[in-house]
């Protein structure tokens, strides 16, 4: 009975903090923590302690399986460089930076033991940099490298902590300390690797969505078991499999599996990534209650806290800048660089979580000054996620990066909407026999044609008293839908059907809602913003020319922003003047050179300079065409 208040307490709590900061735009894990830690203060409620079996046997494989649904592949492998360097060269190098502050600010406490509080604090939090990422709206640059580099940190650090561990009963030297590293990594990947084969021969096979998510709920587990056994890195592991089974769901799920599989795991993530923030604050008077009784003074141990707290963060801005400049200074090196601002927001999101607090539990019992560690690392915790946390919308406004831009997200969509579309109409053409209704036939390409024009619909500029076509039918069959289900539910309150009818009949309703697109989610815009209304608006499109014509007149756009490349920058797309042919980067780039060249010329339109792409834009009126 107390297990079961314990839950329902968690769940009701996590549930109504979250509720609060989304109402008031709060930072969820920050106030979590702090909820926690005066909960835990209350003197009826009972210690908690967070065992390490809990979180890393039983919460950190689904959570990391969670985050890896999210990643991409492609993305993970593009960034191979910079998710090495932070997730394996900044781990030790924080590994090594802490475990010597610590030795210096705490004597009488054994270099291993200093060591392994260095691993247990180095490495940063999947869920905390996700979770205040994605409130903050972060330039999806950083929020990529934060993701990606917390989804190997772990696994580092954990070999880290075992081999300081190791070295207080034995000699240890580096080489074995190396071929350990290599043995984990390789055998993880090779584990994470097989069993996400043979989930995906399994997964090709079943046709249910509740069989197939209830398979992938055990999926982070089966890569984690074996490889714990195998004495392995388990996490490492559930990486492997959750990226590759991301990668391949397209091929071994149907859509109903992949919806039902989403949602579902977005629920447990939501439960997972919010308590365990919850639990870090509860840790609190245990955690103080041993410190007060290892013998050390209080003054020493509030300076070992703010000590390695200090250095922890210092090392990451050290080892960050360093290396940005070592890239910037070797010219095969120089695309790759981090530019200052990114450098400053990558170095400021370090935040700590709830790993390394349960990593400090590995610690062995009895190594001197074991409970001084412990609230030293809820310490890095806390102090991570309070001062680097709430300081950091400041410090992305102050460093001036872009948000990611809804403009160019919605353009993409339309662009890649209109390729799908066109795909589907080929398809469409070569399957007909001339013998098929010509009505059905028309429905056919209507439907196809329809999401793309609701696409491109919302791009341009927003009229708020006019309404698009697709947003007017949205809100209609809405109001349809509604009167539809008040039929089916006064059916069932009446009893004139059977229950699986009425279950069948509101599911019918409930899914094609389910399809529309929300009136929240669209911007009220102008019937005529379709693309040839826009074009036909525009008296600078319809003279500027279009991709052909800069093709005849300047040659094929190069293939990279001239500008960015002088000055050590990274794009994202090219866009081409039609007035001059000069080349630069879009809006979605940190230096934004197409934009810049129209404010300092005039010239008021683009084209698109990405190959298969044709469309233009029209600085001055803001047209699409």
């Amino acid at each position: 009975m107390e297990v079961a208040i314990a839950l329902v307490a968690l769940t009701v709590g996590v549930c109504l903090v979250s509720a609060v900061c989304d109402r008031f735009r709060w930072p969820t894990p920050l106030v979590l923590v702090v909820v926690g830690a005066a909960v835990a203060l209350v003197p009826a409620v009972p210690s908690f302690s967070l065992g390490p079996e809990l979180v890393l046997n039983g919460l950190l494989p689904p959570l990391l399986y969670a985050t890896t649904a999210r990643t991409s592949l492609v993305d993970f492998t593009r960034n191979k460089t910079a998710t090495v360097l932070l997730s394996v060269v900044l781990v030790v190098f924080t590994t090594l930076v802490v475990g010597w502050t610590t030795a210096w600010l705490l004597p009488g406490v054994a270099l291993a033991a200093c060591m392994a509080l260095g691993a247990v604090v180095a490495p940063p939090d999947a869920v905390a940099a996700s979770a205040i990422g994605q409130r903050l709206g972060l330039p999806r640059r950083v929020a990529t490298l934060l993701e990606e580099e917390s989804l190997l940190n772990d696994a580092t650090a954990l070999i880290a902590l075992a081999a300081a561990t190791s070295a207080l009963t034995s000699e240890l030297s580096p080489l074995h300390i190396g071929g350990e590293f290599v043995l984990a990594v390789v055998g993880a990947v090779l584990i994470g690797g097989a069993v996400a084969a043979v989930l995906a021969v399994v997964r090709r096979r079943i046709h249910d969505p509740v069989l197939d998510t209830a398979v992938s709920f055990v999926a982070p587990y089966l890569a984690f078991l074996p490889a714990e056994a195998l004495h392995v890195s388990g996490v490492l592991s559930v990486v492997v499999t959750g990226l590759a089974m991301a990668h391949v769901s397209p091929e071994v799920q149907t859509a109903a599996s992949r919806v039902a599989e989403a949602l579902n795991w977005r629920t447990v993530a939501f439960l997972l990534e919010n308590a365990v923030f919850l639990l870090i604050g509860l840790q609190l008077p245990l955690l103080v209650r041993g410190a007060a009784d290892s013998g050390f003074a209080g003054g020493r141990i509030a300076l070992v806290c703010a000590g390695v707290l200090v250095a922890t963060i210092a090392a990451r801005f050290a080892f960050v800048f360093a290396v940005a400049g070592v890239l910037t200074a070797v010219p095969p090196w120089r695309r790759k660089t981090w530019p200052a601002p990114v450098s400053v927001l990558v170095s400021w999101a370090g935040m700590r979580g709830v790993v390394t607090l349960a990593a400090a539990q590995l610690i062995p019992e009895g190594v001197p000054g074991r409970d001084v560690l412990l609230l030293v690392a809820f310490t890095v915790v806390v102090g991570t996620l309070l001062v680097q946390g709430l300081s950091l919308p400041w410090v992305v406004r102050r460093v001036g990066l872009p948000a990611p831009d809804p403009a160019q997200d919605a353009l993409q969509a339309a662009a890649l909407g209109d390729a799908a579309t066109a795909a589907g109409l080929r398809r469409l053409e070569e399957l007909l026999t001339g013998d098929e209704p010509r009505h059905v036939v028309a429905q056919l390409r209507g439907r196809a044609k329809s999401r793309s024009h609701a696409a491109w619909e919302r791009l341009g500029r927003p009229e708020a008293d006019v309404a698009t076509p697709s947003a007017l039918y949205t809100r209609l069959r809405l109001e349809m839908l509604a009167a539809e289900r008040d039929v089916v539910v006064a059916a069932r309150d009446r009893g004139t059907a059977e229950p699986e009818v009425l279950q069948r009949a509101l599911a019918d309703v409930d899914f094609e809602e389910a399809l529309l697109d929300r009136l929240d989610d669209l911007e009220p815009l102008a019937a005529d913003r379709r693309l040839g209304a826009a074009e036909g608006g525009c008296a600078h499109l319809r003279t500027a020319g279009t991709r052909d014509d800069v093709t005849a007149r300047w040659g094929e756009p190069p293939t990279e922003c001239a500008e960015c490349v002088a000055a050590g920058a990274t794009w994202v797309h090219l866009r081409t003047c039609l007035a001059c042919g000069h080349t630069g980067c879009c809006d979605s780039s940190e230096l934004k050179h197409s934009r810049a060249h129209f404010a300092g010329t005039a010239h008021p339109a683009m084209v698109s300079a990405e190959p298969g792409e044709a469309w233009r834009w029209c600085w001055v009126d803001e047209r699409l065409g």
